[in-house]
């Protein structure tokens, strides 16, 4: 493990954040050699200390602090403080993903030009194409370990996915399988292969599931080029008189301010945390927030069109045993205008525990309706949506008048369905249902959707300066030594997962930032 790095050592690569993007990016920099620090706001649990308790384990990893909500989507109305549901630990939310690990489709990098104009959104073509992601999404799937990529078996089918498939393939859907997972089907990597204990969201205590935590961060810290510091809450970042990035203050475990200098920055705190901290480092030379001279940090924030059908059958299902996703529809996931929407989506298995599901079914609901479906939890089979949504300038992230324990702005998450999203969800829902009504469901429930858990866009990839905040490589359009590394990146959000394509793009942009280092270009 590198020793800790000097505050002012002004030769390190500083990142914000060590989730899908960040922990893969601090570990591949570190391999080439280069001299990393990681701070991460929350705390360091290791795999035996993760609790299978849907309950506690939200309580030990998720980001818990205050955040304000707006706009008309349901979650503004149910958990009006809790937008998000990631995690506030080393590893980031990769400690709580499901695995699903999908490429994008290649029309999905460039939805300007396929979809056409889109009245309430801000569509735009990311300045990459498939083509050229493609060497860093097999490297990715190596890397991860994604089922049904290099040779490697797809997961058993649990019982909610058996119920899935055969209704899926009764309607006539031929994509049907149990997913690609990053998740050991077979022992790899020095890890063990799945035991089906379903938690996979509470933390995986096999270690099978690839996490940045186990499966990143111990490699970069054997190198010695390495360190990574929990309970570093970043507060703002600064700059130089020339408007290059100089270092990055933060709040320790005791809520000391320190101040570590840096050469290069990356920002990987998720699509809500990132603009936030680029809004709050605000200065003289940046008024409106750091690398925010196109108006655009914050904007066009994105979560996919999602929501949950469970159906309810005559005999046990028992969809809790076994891994929580891996079962998958993809039929959907093309982009076929004649259904009444632009782009398209996945339909994924999907179980949750008895507290989450009271919880979650249907918000604020009450008397039999309620009392009878979750009497029948045992015979119940579940799937959730994953459908692009629409960018919209109006969607986005802004610093609210309530502050944290710093006396820092929270972020405000505003967001309103767009009638895509709207006409989207309404498709997949009677579909998800027509699934489980083929196999002789008794009943079919349509479950809104939870708090966010794929956050995407608001410091988005443009071509053009005026367009997003950073460029090809992830970095600012305005400051050259700061980089955005996660999901914040994204264009637009595309039908799949965001992990697999958040995690090819930090090993991309460790290629470039290395490249550019050694020339003494940044």
């Amino acid at each position: 493990m590198a020793a800790p790095y000097d505050l002012d050592d002004d030769g390190v690569v500083v990142i914000i954040g060590s989730g899908a993007g960040g922990g893969t990016l601090g570990t591949q920099l570190a391999l080439k050699g280069i001299d990393t620090v990681i701070l991460e706001a929350g705390s360091r649990h290791e795999t035996w200390d993760f609790i299978n308790d849907e309950w506690d384990s939200f309580s030990q990893l998720a980001w818990k602090d205050k955040r304000t909500t707006s706009g008309d989507w349901r979650v503004s109305r149910d958990f009006p403080n809790l937008p998000a549901w990631i995690v506030k630990a080393v590893g980031g939310s990769t400690v709580h993903w499901a695995g699903a690990s999908l490429r994008f489709q290649e029309h999905e990098f460039k939805t300007r030009t396929h979809y056409g104009e889109i009245e309430g959104a801000t569509l735009l073509d990311w300045p990459i194409v498939l083509s050229e992601m493609e060497p860093w999404y097999a490297m990715a799937e190596d890397r991860m370990g994604v089922t049904r990529t290099n040779g490697i078996p797809g997961l058993p089918g649990n019982n909610n996915f058996k119920v899935l498939e055969a209704g899926a393939r009764k309607i006539g859907y031929k994509e049907v399988h149990t997913g690609r997972m990053a998740i050991n089907s077979e022992p790899r990597d020095d890890r063990a292969s799945c035991m089906q204990i379903g938690f996979c969201f509470q933390g995986c205590k096999s270690g099978a599931k690839w996490s940045t935590l186990v499966a990143e961060i111990p490699k970069g810290e054997d190198t010695g080029k390495l360190e990574v510091r929990p309970d570093s809450q970043v507060l703002r970042i600064e700059h130089d008189a020339s408007g290059k990035v100089t270092g990055v203050v933060y709040a320790d475990a005791e809520g000391r301010e320190q101040r570590q200098k840096a050469r290069i920055v990356c920002v990987a705190g998720n699509s809500i945390e990132s603009p936030r901290l680029l809004l709050n480092s605000h200065s003289s030379m940046f008024p409106d927030g750091l690398a925010n001279g196109s108006g655009q940090v914050g904007r066009n924030y994105m979560r996919h069109t999602t929501g949950s059908v469970y159906a309810v059958f005559d005999k046990p299902v028992h969809m809790y045993r076994g891994t929580t996703m891996a079962g998958i529809v993809q039929d959907e996931a093309r982009h076929d205008p004649s259904r009444g929407f632009v782009g398209g989506y996945e339909l994924e298995t999907l179980s949750i525990g008895v507290p989450f599901m009271a919880a979650f079914l249907d918000p604020g609901t009450w008397g039999r309706e309620f009392s009878t479906a979750m009497d029948e939890y045992r015979n119940m089979a579940g799937l959730w949506i994953v459908g692009e949504d629409m960018p919209r300038a109006e969607n986005r992230v802004t610093l609210s008048e309530e502050t944290d324990e710093y006396g820092m702005p929270v972020a405000n998450v505003h967001f309103d369905d767009h009638e895509n999203d709207n006409a989207m969800r309404e498709h997949a829902y009677r579909q998800g249902a027509a699934i489980y009504e083929a196999v002789g469901a008794v009943r079919t429930i349509r479950t809104p959707p939870y708090p966010s858990t794929h956050n995407l866009g608001t410091n988005r990839m443009s071509e053009s300066p005026e367009d997003g905040v950073v460029n090809r490589w992830g970095q600012a359009h305005d400051v050259p030594n700061l980089f955005v590394s996660d999901g914040s990146q994204f264009t637009t959000g595309a039908a799949e997962n965001p992990t697999l394509t958040i995690v090819a793009l930090a090993l991309r942009q460790a290629d470039h930032i290395a490249g550019r280092m050694a020339k003494g270009e940044i």
